[in-house]
């Protein structure tokens, strides 16, 4: 499969639909089309053509049920071209700070509404982490959001306009997940999710941290006597470096994201940070293999966002 080195390069190689279908294709099926109704899978299902023209819709030949390859992925029934799809999809990808649906609909020519539910679809189909972690591990938590209203103070852990997340990093790889709150209970039921026992966990001396070390490794690295490395050298300095790109990404880029959608942003920066040793093309083929999840624009506004709660 082709990688793009650059956006021009893209343009360039699919600078029309029928490119585009043609590349999906070959990411999918790899030559060989495969019915999402039966699971047929043949070089010989039949193509259809319309005025002449083959366009892409297929016919099974054991079920005789119709699929194209945009079928089961986030491109179906979508009336934006696939065309602008790929560029909205490498350009999000590209910006290490993401990209704002007011500035991608002028890059690809759609309404800012559409470029809206263009960018969340694309959140949506990031590929899940799956992190686990079972060596040195740095977790800490932090508070996004949170503009009061002028002459309202809104500093460190109140949680009335900003949003605690919680995040744990380890070989250069993180996960960043909303919490409700930063109590003990919810911190170390994550830990325990994640965390395989007597791994050694690297945190700050926040209270949430207590008992830590009846289940792991425990180093505590004292930020209020402004100690950022401790005796033996331990820190946390990479989860905090996260934790700045993940905010300055916010604040320059989109502004304010309200507690529903914010699990998706999260989402959106752990997976650019998971990826960064990739190059933009490699980065645009791992997203387009994977993005399955079909989201209607009426879900996006009523369903309520995913988060985590302690069972």
């Amino acid at each position: 499969m082709k990688t793009f080195l650059s956006l021009l390069h893209m343009i360039d190689t699919l600078h029309t639909e029928e490119d585009c279908r043609q590349y999906l294709e070959d990411m999918r099926w790899g030559g060989e089309p495969v019915c999402p109704h039966c699971g047929s899978i043949s070089k010989n299902h039949y193509k259809l053509t319309q005025n002449g023209k083959f366009k892409g819709l297929h016919k099974c030949k054991d079920c005789r049920e119709r699929f194209t390859a945009t079928q089961g992925t986030m491109f179906e029934g979508s009336h934006v071209p696939l065309k602008k799809w790929f560029y909205a999809i490498y350009l999000f990808l590209a910006h290490k700070k993401g990209i704002s649906s007011v500035q991608l609909a002028k890059d690809i020519d759609v309404t800012q509404k559409t470029a809206w539910f263009m960018l969340s679809r694309i959140r949506v189909n990031l590929k899940d982490d799956d992190a686990n972690f079972d060596d040195m591990t740095q977790v800490d938590e932090t508070y996004v959001g949170g503009k009061g209203k002028k002459g309202q103070k809104n500093q460190g852990r109140s949680t009335k306009q900003k949003t605690p997340v919680m995040g744990l990093l380890s070989e250069g790889l993180v996960h960043a997940r909303v919490v409700p709150n930063t109590t003990k209970k919810i911190l170390q039921a994550i830990i325990d999710e994640l965390v395989r026992p007597g791994s050694m966990i690297i945190s700050d001396e926040w209270g949430g941290y207590n008992d830590v070390e009846k289940k792991y490794i425990h180093e505590v690295v004292k930020h209020k006597i402004h100690e950022y490395v401790n005796k033996k050298g331990f820190h946390t300095n990479s989860i905090e470096g996260f934790w700045s790109q993940l905010k300055r990404g916010i604040i320059g880029i989109y502004h304010l994201v309200s507690r529903k959608h914010l699990p998706k942003y999260c989402k959106e920066f752990v997976f650019r940070y998971n990826t960064r040793k990739m190059t933009d093309g490699e980065r645009f083929n791992e997203f387009l293999g994977s993005s399955t999840e079909r989201m209607y624009y009426g879900e996006l506004l009523m369903k309520p966002e995913w988060i985590w709660e302690s069972k």
